[in-house]
């Protein structure tokens, strides 16, 4: 494939951040595609006669909106209100809600202009979206959080149906969350629909969707050794993050025969060299999910060692899988996981990789997954959740694992179809990139000026 036209590029992001000033998260996502995108539509002119990226990175609708609740001093609150729907040539808006104080419509911007392609390339029919609040659900009580949900859903019940736009959870919105969420809905709405994922096993959840985003990220990476021979047996790992996804890669590592030995919070880092195994799992699960406690705690328990205010990436390992948050390994970072012999990384988290960590990867020819392919088995589970929702079943764990799994195996297989180079180097990002663009370009050409 060609080299992207610097000139192009720089034209078309200079369009961009004219456009959306001061957003920067969303700048460097429209840039990271865009590299990959140009020489490729430059190949296939109807993409760019079309308008398709222009049009793709403009929002179909943009929903603002004020949330006022009462906490429990009786104090009325405000907090900010978000939803973007990106795009819906393939199916109905489809994305994670976000309960953070850093949520900002930059972040949301970026996080659902990425949904777009990862969604496309689950293979299944939605369309992508993102939302969320400037609201912190730490530190509340589960009435706080009630009351906010039920006026946060108030508004956006308006906006959002099974057909239109169906939200997940995402940083801040776990299962207590969904549930407040979807009971305003229905209340509101009259109606018992899959309007949200994510929801409880005993009313209309699927089985696998806790699990799903940490388990596909490891399906990915294993699909990516396997392309060099190898696997995970005996493979030492380093994890980022505690929560949801952080645990169930955790886990799964482990049972494909891998070490975890790091796992973090915004405190900081654990290293336990004997390796975190599914007694020591469940006791995180415990600490995380039930006490809200910090990771420090574990070394109290378990041993190992507590590293202050740093992050994990410094610590020797053969794959690394960042389950944090946005850019949260650098260059410098990226250099030293290369240096200490990272072979892979796949990302659990969105876009965790700094676009100069990224290069690092690329030019050190490491396995590297991108998080629009590497954690989309979320997505993708919702997605199942959606299926059966609408078919009024339930399938099996076995039955859902399966799907999740040849979902991931697929994704990797477009993924090496678009990302292959001409000296056999596969480039995921490129791949990821060209692979999801061209279901939702076709799509668009297909539904003519919408």
């Amino acid at each position: 494939m060609a080299n992207v036209n610097e000139k192009k590029l720089n034209d078309f992001m200079a369009k961009v951040i004219a456009k959306n000033p001061s957003e920067i998260e969303f700048h460097q996502a429209v840039h990271e595609v865009v590299s990959s995108l140009l020489p490729y539509i430059e190949e296939h002119p109807q993409y760019s006669e079309a308008k398709i990226l222009e049009r793709m990175v403009e929002p179909e609708r943009t929903i603002l909106f004020r949330v006022p609740w009462l906490d429990d001093k009786g104090e009325v609150q405000i907090n900010k209100g978000f939803r973007i729907e990106m795009n819906s040539a393939i199916g109905p808006y489809k994305g994670g809600l976000r309960f953070h104080p850093t949520v900002n419509l930059g972040i949301l911007k970026f996080l659902a202009f990425e949904q777009v392609l990862k969604n496309s390339l689950t293979t299944l029919p939605m369309g992508g979206g993102k939302g969320g609040t400037d609201f912190d659900p730490k530190g509340k009580s589960d009435n706080e959080v009630m009351r906010f949900c039920q006026s946060f859903m108030s508004e956006l019940f308006r906006h959002i149906g099974p057909n239109t736009d169906v939200p997940a959870g995402d940083i801040g919105v776990g299962g207590r969350e969904i549930g407040f969420l979807f009971g305003q809905y229905k209340r509101l709405r009259n109606e018992f629909t899959g309007v949200l994922t994510g929801k409880g096993i005993e009313w209309g959840g699927s089985l696998v969707r806790p699990e799903a985003t940490g388990y596909g990220a490891t399906y990915f990476a294993e699909e990516m050794l396997k392309t060099r021979g190898q696997s995970f047996k005996g493979k030492i790992v380093a994890i980022s993050g505690s929560g949801n996804v952080a645990q169930y890669a955790t886990e799964k590592v482990t049972q494909l025969g891998g070490k975890v030995v790091t796992l973090s919070d915004s405190s900081g880092y654990i290293y336990d060299a004997n390796g975190i195994d599914a007694v020591k799992l469940a006791w995180i699960m415990q600490l995380k999910n039930v006490k809200r406690g910090r990771i420090a705690e574990y070394v109290a328990k378990f041993g190992g060692s507590f590293v202050e205010g740093e992050r994990p990436w410094g610590v020797k390992c053969d794959v690394a899988m960042p389950c944090a948050t946005q850019n949260e390994i650098n260059e410098e970072e990226a250099k030293l996981l290369v240096k200490n012999g990272c072979i892979a990384v796949s990302e659990g988290a969105n876009m965790p990789s700094t676009p100069e960590a990224v290069d690092v990867y690329i030019n050190s020819k490491i396995l590297y997954g991108p998080g629009k392919a590497a954690n989309a088995g979320g997505v993708a589970t919702s997605g199942l959740e959606m299926s059966q929702n609408s078919l009024r079943l339930s399938w099996t764990r076995e039955e859902v694992d399966a799907r999740l799994h040849q979902i991931m195996v697929d994704i990797h297989s477009t993924c090496v179809k678009y990302g292959t180079q001409s000296d056999g180097f596969i480039n995921y990002v490129n791949g990821a990139n060209i692979g999801g663009f061209v279901k939702v370009a076709d799509a668009m050409l297909a539904q003519g000026l919408v």
